[in-house]
């Protein structure tokens, strides 16, 4: 125990206690966080080893520390690759198009269903929106290769507005907005959770204090609303941007075919082709690490500009 002040009325206040004894303390949180630990320590760290084949010529044979080392050859090769640049221009324009287009919408969405007065009709929309989310992204790009198709709903459409019939599937041009507005449509209503949680939990009496003070709802919502949810956009904001560079590989691999590469082939569906069909694992690894460099960087750069911009950061 320690004192504050001296004197009969001393306020007496427990230490913090050892980092051994705040963990006793808190042993019930540990042991319900430590399954997902352990779990992220099994799959994300203990593999971590394996990025040193970059830098050897590896063989299965051999393992990883027998087989020789090759320094920057793969990256190397990598830049001088005709496709490299493609590849790069491809990834950067997916993540940046799905967070320009995909990370404000949820938010413009939150704000809309809360000026919402009708329960009912509220709860309807919300349940419309959350809904695409839990389909698998199989049935998604399954769902979109129907409606796409020759004979599919988009023709149908473009034909009876007096257009001609598009095989969009094979058009390079039309990758991108059917990849983002299938993302936009699966992911807007479940994204716009987090930020209607963070609008329940601002104080009505901010409202109320503005409406006698005679602001509308628009300066209530630029001067109560959006700086109250400021940290949470600010947080999410920081983890979707360490994501810039991962973009959808699934969603992509699924939907894109040697006719769309053009606009379609990003870096991590040449290390699948590179790594698992064309069995070239240094080479692959080189790449996926490259990557993951590229995306920590511009992770580290969003944190420093959401710290400068709003005070709020990871770290």
């Amino acid at each position: 125990m320690k004192t504050t002040s001296s004197g009969p009325h001393a306020i007496v206040q427990p230490r913090s206690g050892s980092f051994f004894d705040r963990l006793v303390a808190q042993r019930y949180l540990v042991f319900l966080a430590l399954p997902a630990v352990l779990v992220v320590f099994v799959f994300n760290y203990i593999p971590i080893y394996g990025i040193v084949i970059s830098f050897q010529n590896f063989s299965v044979g051999r393992g990883v520390w027998g087989s020789p080392w090759v320094g920057l050859h793969w990256f190397e090769r990598f830049f001088s690759n005709p496709l490299s640049g493609r590849l790069i221009r491809n990834t950067f324009l997916l993540g940046f198009l799905s967070l320009v287009i995909t990370f404000p919408l949820p938010i413009i969405l939150a704000l809309s269903l809360n000026e919402i007065r009708s329960t009912a009709f509220k709860r309807s929309i919300q349940t419309i929106s959350y809904l695409p989310y839990f389909i698998s992204t199989v049935i998604i790009v399954g769902m979109l290769k129907d409606f796409s198709s020759a004979g599919g709903l988009f023709n149908r459409l473009i034909i009876m507005l007096g257009g001609d019939r598009t095989l969009f599937f094979s058009r390079p041009e039309w990758f991108r907005p059917l990849f983002i507005g299938s993302e936009v449509w699966q992911t807007v209503g479940w994204g716009s959770i987090i930020y209607l949680a963070a609008l329940a939990g601002v104080d009505p009496q901010l409202y109320e204090s503005a409406v006698l003070d005679g602001a509308g709802r628009w300066r209530q919502l630029w001067h109560i609303t959006l700086p109250s949810i400021l940290p949470t956009v600010s947080i999410l904001f920081i983890l979707r941007s360490g994501a810039f560079f991962a973009v959808d590989f699934q969603k992509v691999l699924l939907m894109y075919n040697p006719l769309t590469y053009e606009t379609a082939d990003i870096i991590s569906t040449f290390v699948y082709r590179e790594g698992i069909e064309n069995a070239r694992f240094s080479y692959s690894a080189a790449v996926g690490l490259l990557l993951s460099v590229m995306a920590f960087v511009f992770l580290s750069a969003s944190n420093a500009l959401s710290r400068r911009l709003s005070g709020n950061s990871l770290w």
